[in-house]
């Protein structure tokens, strides 16, 4: 499979490591809402190997997720998961939250549940960090 880019995750991920390197430092587990091409997930994975770093797309956005991250062959990267912030979510817990280009794309109705459901997956005192035009 060929594996989907965007030219924006390449402009973008490093000044977003930036700021990760920071927010995250005492974080052990990251869930990443809406991993689109994957590129991110293997990227910061691969600069933060001290992180588990999930990440979570609508199914038609899984087998690219995948190909990234097979290529990257990371300790620190599970198999992603589905998610749509309008279906179940996950059973585990995060203690940071990452999301990136995807709010703006969502419904309100979905941001709204984005936000609602967040507490039921993350740890107290958790982090999120979200990066897009807003």
């Amino acid at each position: 499979m060929n594996k989907p880019h965007s030219p924006a995750c390449e402009r973008n991920r490093d000044p977003i490591l930036a700021v990760l390197r920071e927010h995250f430092a005492g974080a052990r587990r990251v869930l990443e809402i809406g991993s689109g091409t994957g590129q991110h997930a293997a990227y910061f994975a691969a600069h933060l190997p001290q992180l588990i770093w999930q990440a979570s797309d609508r199914e038609e956005n899984l087998p690219g997720i995948r190909a990234w991250l097979d290529e990257a062959a990371l300790s620190n990267t599970p198999p992603p998961l589905m998610l749509d912030v309008s279906s179940p979510w996950p059973d585990d817990r995060f203690d940071a939250v990452f999301s990136a280009n995807t709010l703006h794309i969502m419904a309100w109705s979905e941001v709204e549940q984005l936000f609602a459901r967040l507490p039921h997956v993350t740890d107290i005192g958790a982090t999120l960090i979200i990066y897009g035009p807003f």
